[in-house]
């Protein structure tokens, strides 16, 4: 899964050319991932008031409405790959379009063997099956 973060968004409803581009080149870098057949899913974020933080203290969670000013950094956006392993997914990366201040984080997903602590050797030979089983092991 790849991350994109930023230090802010601007204004969606009246974005400057240079977003109107960066959103463009993103487009195309995504058409370019779907042709290679490594796309799986992506989405942008909203981060302002309709975002909301959890937190839980050990006794009691708490809610926080967004923007939360507070963040140096807010998750924009996502995307997951599905590629041969972390060689393939920098490489990709490094042709992705990035604005300035962007930062990119790449996270892979679990693998049921890297799970084998936490279930039965008959649980790990029968894989999920459905929509529960399509990405990691969730």
């Amino acid at each position: 899964m790849v991350f994109a973060k930023v230090a802010e968004i601007g204004d969606l409803s009246a974005p400057t050319p240079e977003e109107v581009e960066a959103f463009a080149a993103m487009d195309r870098f995504t058409e370019e991932l779907v042709e290679a057949g490594v796309f799986v899913a992506a989405a942008g974020l909203k981060t302002g008031a309709e975002a909301k933080r959890l937190t839980y203290d050990g006794t009691e969670l708490a809610v926080v409405d967004g923007p939360f000013s507070e963040s140096k950094e807010v998750v924009a956006g996502f995307s997951i790959w599905q590629v041969k392993d972390m060689d393939e997914a920098l490489a990709w990366v490094k042709r992705s379009p990035m604005t300035a201040g962007s930062v990119v984080e790449i996270l892979p997903f679990y693998e049921a063997e890297d799970l084998a602590q936490f279930v039965t050797p008959e649980e790990l030979a029968a894989p999920r099956g459905g929509e529960r089983g399509k990405l990691g092991v969730a």
